[in-house]
């Protein structure tokens, strides 16, 4: 119980609130509605799940937001020439592990920090898309929208496909020697390296998947919207950081799960339709997500402390 106590903690304060909305505001879960404020979510849940995997290896990518807009963009311009999702879908993936395998050969290779690469890599991204689109909106084909399904099929087929992504990465994570190998690394890299396990490869690799998972991101964006906004990715490296801050994944490595990012993010992101059933002004909610931070990583701060010897 302890070993989860983070993660049950933020399910218990979702909880409260959902119980909150459902005595005082029972029209926040009118079926339409909730249906899509879930499936908006399913783009910043599959960043969310390759910011775990690469804050687990204790690193951080914070220029996911700026690789999304230009995965989103490059997918949207092979749909609009006529060609099919799956082309388009392979076509975010190149160009997201392409500038994964950027950041990971920066970190893993040159031994530089990971917040100093990705910084300038998020910089040089988001103004190599502003030179090459100069906000301009790619309109997509009528097939595209939902997957050429009508749009509760879209929204229920986007979310299925998201939670698939999740159990499946849990599931990895926990059972497989790929997944024990993230935490090792995050925990003690040398130890990992004394026990046969190359930190360098499992660090490239982590930022090459966060890519591929960035890609399939803003796929899962695409089919939302009859066109593609470029700037459509800007903050959601914060939210993506965020959602696995608070669901309990620890900001030196080594420690948190899929399913408390997942949970984290869920609490996050009902934070400002909730203010609105509630009728509280809307200003409060950067205030109240700011808090929740805030106390996330004092807990993991505190938890540190206690641990050391």
């Amino acid at each position: 119980m302890n070993r989860y106590f983070r993660e049950l903690s933020v399910a218990a304060a979702l909880a409260l609130l959902l119980a909150l909305l459902a005595v005082f505001a029972p029209h926040f879960y009118q079926p339409q509605p909730l249906l899509s404020r879930l499936t908006a979510q399913m783009p910043t849940l599959v960043l969310t799940l390759g910011m775990t995997m690469v804050m687990l290896t204790r690193q951080i990518d914070i220029s996911v937001g700026s690789q999304f807009g230009l995965c989103a963009v490059v997918a949207g311009l092979v749909s609009a020439g006529g060609h099919s999702l799956a082309l388009s879908l392979a076509a975010a993936l190149g160009a997201g592990a392409l500038m994964g395998a950027i950041n990971g050969w920066l970190v893993a290779w040159m031994g530089l920090p990971s917040i100093v690469v990705s910084l300038a890599t998020m910089v040089t991204w988001a103004e190599a898309l502003r030179l090459f689109q100069q906000g301009k909106f790619i309109n997509l084909p009528a097939g595209v929208q939902w997957f050429g399904l009508s749009q509760t099929a879209g929204q229920v087929a986007l979310i299925l496909l998201g939670l698939s992504l999740l159990a499946g990465l849990a599931f990895l994570l926990k059972n497989r020697a790929g997944g024990r190998h993230l935490y090792a690394v995050g925990s003690d890299s040398e130890a990992a390296r004394l026990s046969g396990i190359h930190p360098q490869k499992v660090t490239f690799g982590v930022f090459v998947a966060m890519g591929l998972l960035v890609g399939v991101a803003a796929v899962f964006n695409l089919v939302q919207s009859p066109q593609v906004d470029p700037k459509c990715g800007t903050g959601l490296e914060l939210k993506a950081v965020a959602a696995a801050v608070v669901g309990g994944v620890a900001v030196n490595g080594g420690r948190g799960n899929v399913w408390g990012a997942f949970v984290g993010l869920l609490l996050l992101a009902t934070i400002n339709p909730a203010l609105t059933f509630l009728h509280v002004e809307a200003y409060w909610e950067k205030a109240i997500q700011g808090l929740v931070i805030l106390l996330a990583v004092v807990a993991d701060g505190l938890r540190s402390k206690r641990q050391s010897p």
